[in-house]
């Protein structure tokens, strides 16, 4: 129980008289360089200023994962056990789903508002009097709302090609949905000569429609995923709050017979508990 507490201590002393020595030795070289040249002097952030910026210039660039199994080593040294370790590592690739599939509904939403970024500047074009054609090549090079795809539907506008199938085409992209309905609207103004600015307009006006009530959902269900990370990290600040008190939990979890056991059963209804809190905001964002 002490020797935890005590290699808790000897870390946070070790932390705090780095950083006194990093501050003075700084102290002391931007004086004598102040002294030598006379009064001016350029100098750098300072030793833990810089250090801090490189951790988070690795970080960003390694991925949030990449954090596990630091944590994993930390813990591992704190408690003298290389399970946490492989924990740490075992945790890397579902961690890396989860920033994907994160950085992946981003994307789709700002395709989502790029496709009505174009419908309304489509719109906008063709009111101020050019024609379908020229005023798509505008829209599509103002907004980006045709993403990967911009090429094939601008070739289609120009060359006078299949531009409905173009944008049907584009729609597949993830969160260009919306140019289904710009491809219908293009055909029917083209082939029956009905208006393209109220179709556009209508248009316009679901998909903003829609994207309000995704945004609606989504605030109503943050209380729902902030109360599951909080009962994510409940286990966590149980062993904190072990450790303060002069328990040693993880001496207890990693070198106990029936310390494993319990982290193993731990584990399992953590990860069932997360896995289920998932599932049901997920099938609330369904419906």
């Amino acid at each position: 129980m002490i020797g935890g507490t005590s290699m808790g201590a000897a870390l946070l002393c070790l932390g705090a008289l780095a950083w006194l020595l990093g501050g003075r030795h700084y102290g002391m070289r931007r004086a004598r360089l102040l002294l030598a040249g006379g009064g001016t002097v350029a100098t750098g952030p300072p030793a833990p200023e810089r250090a801090l910026a490189e951790l988070r210039r690795w970080g960003g660039r390694l991925g949030a994962e990449w954090w596990a199994p630091v944590a994993g080593l930390v813990v591992a040294l704190l408690g003298s056990s290389v399970i946490p370790v492989v924990a740490g590592a075992a945790g890397v690739p579902v961690l890396r789903r989860v920033r994907l599939a994160r950085q992946a509904r981003q994307d789709r939403e700002r395709r989502a508002d790029a496709v009505i970024a174009l419908c309304g500047a489509l719109a906008g074009e063709v009111r101020a009097g050019r024609q379908p054609g020229a005023a798509l090549l505008r829209a599509a090079r103002d907004s980006g709302g045709l993403g990967d795809a911009q090429a094939a539907v601008v070739a289609a506008a120009r060359f006078g090609g299949d531009v409905p199938g173009a944008l049907a085409a584009a729609a597949r992209q993830q969160g260009a949905e919306g140019l289904l309905g710009l491809a219908a609207c293009w055909r029917v103004a083209v082939d029956q000569g009905a208006g393209l600015v109220a179709g556009l307009d209508r248009l316009e006006a679901a998909l903003r429609a829609e994207r309000d009530q995704r945004a609606d959902l989504r605030a109503q269900l943050a209380g729902a995923r902030a109360t599951a990370v909080l009962l994510a990290a409940l286990p966590a600040l149980g062993l904190l709050l072990g450790t303060a008190m002069g328990a040693d939990p993880l001496r207890v979890l990693l070198h106990s017979g029936a310390g494993l056991g319990c982290l193993a059963a731990g584990a399992v209804f953590e990860t069932a508990g997360m896995w289920w809190a998932v599932w049901i905001v997920r099938r609330a964002e369904a419906v």
